[in-house]
């Protein structure tokens, strides 16, 4: 396994590349980080390409609706250059408030969207001219749509590599499916590597089927909250992560939308959703915080003394996680991610 982290920023640049910089010497081989409604994630990666060595640098997520396929493989071709051949692709759907109410989009056809989506960027990579006929774009537009003007095009320049990794973040069954077969990757969310394979078992299999050989297996980046020691340490992480999964289990979508309280219901904790959420929509957020069950923290975190975490470790690799996604705690993180290092099952 290797380990990835998440990053975000805040409108300061040094800042940015001192935490990146920092990340890399420690041992870090992947960092990415999420785009919604604030600074955005294509400019970030760029900066950070010209200012690392070795870490991979990954979109996670790139929402598909926030920008047209040929944009999105223009955007990965432009980064893998500048970073010298670190770039992933991390695609995602995001959510109806984000893409209804910041992007202004009908968030429909979120599968189409997807596979599309993954089809037309390896096509302008292939640095062949382009065609498409899917369900959610057409290259060119087909007679009766726009001017009847559009023609095949293919990429202007040099391309330092023709298949970069593309990776989706998905936890719907049917988009699970499609990840599946087409993707390099999957990124869950809320792992629970124990528990994985009765939520998405069925979508992991049905797609693998239909999966080209020449893809390899799936990558699975996947992790949780880690902190190594005892009594206050331990303690302040799991109240992280706490907080954390309320948030969204409580409160990300809607009552009659929430698309990580199914997950949570799926995991076999629907009692528990039910009431993180109603407490969380009802303004009680530190009630909905202690809701969350034990059960959870134990089985979706890397905590304790070192022979606990090498345990876990030793789970989350036996199930297929290939990149581990810690979120390090405590006064010393870079300090944890270095004695994680060291415990990694070889």
């Amino acid at each position: 396994m290797k380990l990835a982290t998440t990053i975000s920023f805040d409108g300061d640049p040094a800042k940015l590349v001192t935490r990146v910089k920092d990340l890399e010497r420690a041992g870090i081989d992947r960092v990415w980080g999420g785009e919604i409604y604030g600074f955005d994630l294509v400019s970030t990666l760029a900066y950070l390409a010209g200012q690392t060595e070795r870490v991979e640098l990954m979109t996670g997520i790139l929402p598909v609706y926030s920008r047209s396929p040929a944009l999105i493989a223009q955007t990965a071709a432009t980064i893998d250059a500048l970073s010298g051949g670190r770039f992933v692709l991390g695609l995602g759907t995001s959510g109806p408030q984000v893409i209804e109410g910041w992007h202004g989009y009908p968030f429909d056809k979120p599968l189409a969207r997807t596979r599309d989506t993954i089809e037309i960027c390896r096509k302008v990579w292939s640095g062949e001219r382009v065609t498409h006929d899917g369900a959610a774009f057409s290259l060119p537009l087909p007679q009766g749509r726009g001017r009847g003007l559009g023609k095949p095009l293919k990429f202007v320049g040099k391309l330092l590599r023709r298949e970069i990794p593309v990776v989706v973040a998905a936890i719907g069954p049917k988009n699970v499916e499609v990840t599946a077969e087409l993707a390099d990757g999957w990124q869950p969310i809320h792992f629970v590597p124990d528990r994985f394979r009765q939520v998405w078992g069925d979508a992991l299999a049905a797609g693998e089927a239909k999966r080209s050989p020449a893809l390899g297996p799936l990558d699975i980046i996947a992790g949780g909250f880690v902190a190594l020691g005892e009594g206050e340490a331990i303690e302040q992480a799991r109240n992280a992560a706490r907080a954390h999964i309320a948030f969204y289990v409580g409160g990300m979508g809607a009552k009659r939308e929430n698309f990580y309280n199914d997950l949570f219901r799926r995991y076999g904790w629907e009692e528990e959703a039910e009431k993180i959420q109603d407490l969380f929509l009802a303004g009680h957020r530190d009630e909905a915080t202690a809701a969350v069950p034990d059960e959870y923290l134990d089985l979706s975190m890397l905590c304790g003394d070192e022979a606990t975490v090498r345990e876990r470790l030793g789970v989350y690799r036996n199930v297929g996680v290939t990149y581990l996604t810690i979120a390090p705690t405590g006064s010393d993180p870079l300090g944890t991610i270095e004695r994680l290092k060291d415990l990694l099952p070889s």
